[in-house]
């Protein structure tokens, strides 16, 4: 019994636990966040796979393991806008400061989008993606428009921000709340004489106004109080239809009286042209104000487009310049390398030859026992048949057709004849070894024989004097 009591205890325990763990898995969502559930959330229409599955406004069960979930925070996001600088269709630069308020979208599709993309992001980076996407779409309406509708037409700019706004927006997963545009300048001036000449034009409009209205007053008064006297008159005229002389007098009286109106008239006409004079002469000078407005910024447009194309010009030629003695310095480094690597190669085959010849030199010193002289006959022993081929090539291509030696017979100081003499010049005429050695920069070595010097001039004795 103990042992089935233990059983059913820890049964129990484990159910328990098992229906909290189950309980605690399934999550509300606030009203002011949507719940993002990601992992293994099933398949879309088209039969792949969802990436998430948003939540608003209700509850869900997460599976374990499977299954997570993030929040998306629904806090509506106020981005300050400051555009300056960007282009209208009249190529004026207008400063465009607004406001915008946005927020996730909790419409169906456009939650996905914003579950796929700002998840995990903070709002400030949010605000700072949305920030970026305004100012692009807002540089992309104001290029479209005059400065006259954005202006004057603010509902119908402000339509256009809100429609192109919104369209980017909702992309990301975001939509458009509010958008507030605080005020509109531009560096050129031309709003301001815009409003100066609707001021001017609406003065003169309360100008002619007042003149017309008084001009009517005049008239009326005028009317009256010739009805008054004609009234008079004719009462008169009634009740003494004798008098002539009052007749007379009311005649003269309405004659004065009509001269009295033509005058009025006359000064209310005038006073009316003048009017419309100075209402046309205020025009005039406004328009005028906004005509050099607009030279003055069309010369300065030329202008800086003109500074603009010199400047890309130079620009491009120093490039091509330099691109040029690039190409030249690299072409000069090449041809430099390509001497300095043939020089090396053949300083180095030369270096190699020197290297082997003292190689073998040392080998051929040390077969003659470390004697040098002992080498040098090794040597002069081994290149001796091609010093005596030399020497019998110096001779042996000299033909000779016919030698005539006419000899008397008579001998020289050292006893030899005019044919000896001949042949033995003739052979002294061929080089000499040592010779060759000597112009060579060498010495011949004495067992080859030694230089033969010529004979000291012998002293011829003086005559004997004659005997007496």
């Amino acid at each position: 019994m103990p042992y089935v009591v233990i059983l059913v205890s820890v049964a129990v325990i484990l159910v328990f636990s098992l229906l909290l763990m189950l309980f605690s898995r399934y999550k509300k969502c606030p009203s002011d966040k949507i719940m993002v559930i990601y992992g293994n959330v099933g398949k879309s229409s088209s039969g792949e796979a969802r990436p998430a599955r948003c939540v608003h406004g209700g509850a869900a069960f997460i599976w374990p393991v499977v299954q997570a979930y993030e929040y998306l925070d629904l806090t509506p996001l106020s981005i300050s806008v400051d555009l300056k600088n960007t282009l209208s269709k009249q190529n004026i630069r207008i400063d465009v400061p607004s406001r915008f308020t946005v927020g996730i979208s909790t419409e169906h599709g456009i939650m996905q989008n914003a579950a796929e993309r700002l998840l995990r992001l903070k709002l400030s980076e949010v605000q700072e993606l949305a920030k970026d996407i305004i100012l692009g779409q807002l540089r992309l309406i104001i290029a479209t428009m005059d400065i006259e509708e954005i202006n004057t037409d603010r509902d119908k700019f402000l339509e256009a921000v809100s429609r192109n706004v919104e369209t980017e927006l909702r992309k990301i997963g975001l939509r458009l709340i509010n958008v507030n545009v605080t005020d509109i300048n531009d560096e050129s001036g031309y709003i301001v004489a815009l409003g100066r000449e609707a001021a001017a034009k609406a003065i003169n409009d309360a100008k002619r106004s007042v003149a017309e209205q008084d001009r009517e007053g005049a008239v009326g008064e005028a009317n009256a109080h010739r009805d008054q006297r004609v009234k008079v008159a004719a009462a008169e005229s009634a009740a003494i239809e004798g008098e002539n002389k009052a007749k007379i007098i009311i005649a003269a009286s309405n004659a004065l009286l009509r001269e009295k109106q033509a005058e009025s008239l006359k000064i209310a006409v005038s006073a009316e042209k003048i009017q419309e004079a100075k209402a046309m002469e205020a025009a005039y000078a406004a328009q005028q104000i906004a005509e050099n407005a607009r030279a003055l910024k069309e010369n300065a447009t030329l202008e800086a487009d003109v500074i603009v194309e010199a400047e890309i010009k130079k620009r491009r030629m120093e490039l091509e310049a330099e691109a040029e003695a690039e190409q030249i310095r690299r072409r000069a480094k090449g041809e430099a390398d390509a001497i300095f690597a043939r020089m090396e190669a053949e300083a180095r085959g030369t270096q190699e030859v020197l290297t082997r010849q003292a190689e073998g030199l040392t080998r051929v010193v040390a077969a003659a026992g470390g004697d040098p002289n002992s080498a040098l006959r090794l040597m002069l022993a081994d290149k001796m048949e091609q010093l005596m081929s030399i020497q019998v090539d110096a001779v042996k291509n000299i033909k000779f057709d016919k030698v005539t030696v006419w000899d008397g017979g008579a001998s020289s100081q050292d006893g030899k004849t005019a044919t000896a003499g001949f042949l033995s010049g003739l052979m002294k005429s061929l080089p000499p070894l040592n010779e060759l050695f000597e112009m060579s920069g060498m010495k011949l070595p004495e067992f080859l024989g030694k230089s033969i010097q010529d004979p000291p001039a012998q002293k011829t004795a003086p005559p004997d004097s004659a005997s007496t």
